[in-house]
């Protein structure tokens, strides 16, 4: 068996599990990594090489290595290779040993194996990663949630290894129980809903301004100097300057226009529905996603309705202006949903979210890392119980600066018909967020009507029904 001399191991020595074990040995933790496959074994200790790292492809052999308690991250495909790794790892471990699941888990599969170890002994917790390859080996943003005594025996390591902003470390305990989980998943709703927007930026851009790649470029690379800026207006700058290889032209419009997920973003939505949150950025982003799925449909809609070709007769420095802060409000608003839901989820669930070290810890390292989220941080600093991010008084003086140019911007491109749908929805939550009326009590009356459901009245107690068959008409 072999020596008991590393600090932490990892089951799964993909891109995130190994570039994490990495990090930790350029922070000086002697770490273990486990994967069945050899090469992925071979490639971690070649890349780890001179720092205090070792590979295995048995896996009780890396459990043996470790110190105690063991600390153990399962990096590996949400679902059922979750609990095949723990089925497998049990055996080798002894109560008080530490299990960590830092994959994109769905939290109602967290809460089940977090009562099942925790039954058998063990310490439990799922951690949120977010970063990608890079944020993984040089700072991710995590969001560890559960144990919370296993984590503070990890937090050294953790807190060594995460992005910093301003010297603090993108890392904090969240929360009991599937909090950091469920976390992460508003995290990526949130990204989608920010990728659906910048791409609907630019389609507008490139059809309705015609504008060329390289103009486009500039116009990313200007935003992400400014209040806009963000890892994603980053990435976005840097995809319109790729070729593809010998070719004459950038790479990104040879990409099918048919967008992936991983089924974070569905999730973000269904449990928004369940908690009766109403998140339509982010929702019509996944709906975006699925629909750009059916090319063949799409390219037979076209054929019959005419694919046309909307041109936007503005002028065109003024328009720019514009639309940058209709991105800007729309941005504001997408953020305002997720954490509106992250604000309901922590009622329901008893998770004592604090919104604002969430907001801190999503400043580095995390894909919606933005300098939105300092003032989003201020937000939830100043007011720990804001209901909604739309209702602080410096976020409401910005919004009403920006709101003027996102109607026009919205009506303009709708008129020209230009698909902006993620762009129209933020608008339409907004102003309907800000109307002390809404047009429901018509449809209390209607459900009344047809279904006996009953409705009540503004001022008087009680719940009412009425018979709304019309009166006969007079001869």
């Amino acid at each position: 068996m072999a020596e008991a001399t590393y600090n932490f191991g990892m089951i799964g020595l993909g891109t995130m599990g190994r570039n994490l074990l990495l990090n930790m040995a350029s922070h000086g933790v002697p770490v273990a990594g486990y994967d069945i496959s050899a090469a992925q074994v071979a490639l971690f200790e070649k890349e780890g090489e001179g720092k205090p790292v070792k590979g295995f492809t048995n896996l009780e052999e890396m459990v043996q290595s470790l110190t105690k308690p063991r600390a153990i991250m399962m990096l590996v495909p949400a679902g059922k290779p979750v609990d095949n790794v723990i089925s497998n790892v049990k055996p080798f471990l002894k109560a008080g040993d530490i299990i960590i699941d830092g994959g994109n888990s769905h939290f109602t599969d967290t809460v089940l194996r977090d009562q099942a170890l925790d039954s058998e002994g063990f310490h439990f917790f799922g951690m949120g990663i977010s970063g990608g390859e890079e944020g993984a080996r040089k700072g991710p943003s995590m969001m560890p949630g559960g144990d919370k005594e296993a984590y503070l025996t990890l937090k050294p390591i953790f807190e060594a290894i995460a992005a910093k902003v301003d010297g603090d470390p993108c890392v904090t305990y969240v929360g009991p129980g599937a909090s950091g989980h469920f976390v992460k998943m508003v995290h990526n709703g949130i990204e989608y809903g920010l990728m659906q927007l910048i791409a609907e930026t630019y389609e507008i851009l490139r059809k309705g301004l015609q504008l060329e790649d390289a103009a486009i470029q500039q116009l990313f690379a200007k935003w992400n100097e400014g209040r806009l800026q963000s890892f994603l207006i980053e990435v976005t700058r840097d995809i319109f300057m790729v070729k593809a290889e010998g070719a004459d032209h950038l790479l990104v419009n040879d990409i099918k226009d048919q967008a992936r997920s991983k089924g974070t973003g569905k999730w973000t939505s269904q449990v928004a529905m369940d908690l009766e949150v109403p998140i339509p950025t982010i929702d019509m982003a996944v709906a975006m996603r699925n629909l750009s799925k059916y090319k063949s449909v799409r390219t037979e809609a076209a054929q019959l309705y005419g694919d046309k070709k909307p041109v936007l007769n503005v002028d065109q420095e003024a328009f720019l202006s514009d639309l940058e802060q209709a991105l800007y409000f729309s941005v504001i608003v997408t953020y305002a949903q997720g954490l509106h839901l992250l604000t309901r989820a922590s009622a329901t669930y008893s998770y004592d979210l604090q919104l604002s070290e969430i907001a801190k810890i999503w400043r580095g390292g995390c894909i919606i890392r933005s300098t939105l989220l300092n003032d989003i941080y201020n937000a939830y600093k100043a007011e720990p119980n804001l209901e909604n991010l739309l209702l602080d008084g410096q976020v409401s003086t910005l919004v009403q600066e920006i709101l003027p140019a996102t109607r026009s911007v919205v009506s303009t491109s709708l008129g020209a018909g230009i698909a902006i749908p993620a762009l129209a929805a933020s608008l339409t939550y907004f102003e309907t967020f800000q109307s002390e009326n809404m047009p429901s009590n018509l449809i209390q009356a209607q459900r009344d009507y047809f279904g006996a459901h009953t409705y009540e009245l503004i001022g008087k107690e009680g719940v009412f029904h009425t018979n709304w068959m019309p009166l006969p008409s007079k001869p």
